[in-house]
């Protein structure tokens, strides 16, 4: 059910990460969100980042706006993506120090970058039929969205992506696992839906990532797809539903050494029970938007990166225009939202660079408005009367 992005063109957004402020040192720790929350320290840290990530995001000129993933402790390179999960949900060991089974990490050794990731992670084991736990995602979509009347689009880890970090040794059938992490998700996500959360993104189904590059003849991309539809299922009448994938962002990072196509994974992608599916755009410019464009059903909309999260250099308004131009040739306007590639957190960037690439896929995106004579959105950041250093336009 579309809700933020119904009837708006080029929609701007981010995927959900931003830089965390170096004053933000207070983590939960394994707490939960509302434990945190008694602690004076740790719920004034957090509320304030949530009121910096919302204001730079407004002065930005972003449509649909995100927390940061401030929820996550200050872990190395996003750990906390996985770990604010398997840390409360029950059925599991304590982390340890072991390697993930997830399918990226098989041909990382020690010298790669992504090794010491790997070695950081500290996956739990799986010791009894696993339960939900506080994940307060409702809690945790309320606490921004009282900071602005603009839509706050929340996201979470897929699932599938927790079983293939975690080390199972209770399930025989990876699949009975992959389902019944599959259903708690899906209560939790009507929770957040039930509380009024306009948009609920689930981020990385394993399908884009094995799919042509590992042959797992248990989980297949057909298994992946249907696991997924179990997640979601019954949210879309509720609530406006979105699929993030993307190849990595931990300190950056790609997480297969060699930049992959979309292509084999598509037809799966398409099956998913969404209004949204999100792509990389930047990273190879644009490179797989044709068959992106033919192949996502014309009843879902389409979220393409138009900003890098593993470069530092700001991209320019013409180049993000440029994009979005070249997107346009196969995905309607009506159809077509703009986003990042991934997440500006997880240590690959300051804020100033996070600040200024989104004040500049808005500049680029009014462009494309002018161009197509839709309204424009206002850019406080750009605003000359609003800078402290008088402008002039040099002659």
């Amino acid at each position: 059910m579309l809700t933020a992005s119904k009837n708006k063109s080029l929609l701007t957004t981010t995927t959900g990460a931003l830089p965390r402020p170096s004053w933000y040192t207070a983590n939960l720790d394994g707490r939960p969100f509302s434990v945190g929350m008694a602690d004076r320290v740790y719920r004034e840290q957090y509320l304030d980042t949530i009121k910096c990530h919302v204001t730079d995001q407004a002065r930005a000129g972003i449509d649909l706006l995100v927390d940061g993933d401030s929820r996550f402790d200050d872990d190395v390179a996003g750990r906390g993506w996985f770990a604010y999960v398997f840390e409360r949900l029950t059925g599991m060991s304590p982390p340890e120090m072991a390697n993930a089974m997830i399918a990226s990490n098989r041909d990382k050794m020690p010298g790669d970058i992504l090794y010491e990731v790997v070695e950081t992670r500290l996956p739990p084991r799986v010791v009894a039929k696993v339960g939900a736990g506080a994940l307060e995602y409702d809690r945790n979509w309320r606490a921004s969205q009282a900071m602005t009347s603009k839509p706050v689009k929340f996201g979470g880890i897929s699932a599938q992506i927790i079983e293939a970090i975690v080390n199972n040794d209770f399930y025989k059938d990876r699949r009975e696992l992959v389902n019944e992490l599959s259903d708690i998700f899906n209560a939790e996500y009507h929770r957040l839906a039930d509380s009024g959360c306009p948009v609920i993104q689930i981020e990385e189904p394993c399908i884009h990532e094995t799919a042509g590059i590992i042959d797992d003849p248990i989980l297949t991309p057909d298994f992946y797809v249907k696991a997924f539809n179990r997640e979601v299922k019954g949210l879309r009448a509720k609530t406006e539903v979105w699929c993030h994938t993307c190849w990595g962002s931990p300190w950056a990072q790609r997480v297969e050494h060699k930049q992959l196509s979309y292509k084999i994974a598509l037809p799966y992608l398409a099956q998913l029970d969404v209004d949204v599916l999100t792509f990389e755009g930047k990273e190879n410019e644009g490179a797989d938007f044709e068959i992106i464009g033919k192949g996502v059903p014309k009843d879902k909309k389409i979220a393409i990166g138009v900003l890098s999260h593993r470069t530092l250099q700001v991209e320019r308004p013409e180049e993000v225009a440029a994009l979005i131009r070249k997107a346009l040739k196969w995905i309607e306007p009506e159809r077509l939202i703009l986003s990042t590639d991934c997440g500006f957190g997880r240590q690959g960037m300051s804020r100033t660079h996070a600040f200024y690439k989104m004040v500049s896929m808005v500049k680029g995106a009014n462009i494309v408005r002018r161009e197509l004579k839709l309204p424009e959105e206002p850019i406080l950041a750009a605003d000359p009367k609003l800078a402290m250093l008088p402008f002039r336009l040099q002659s």
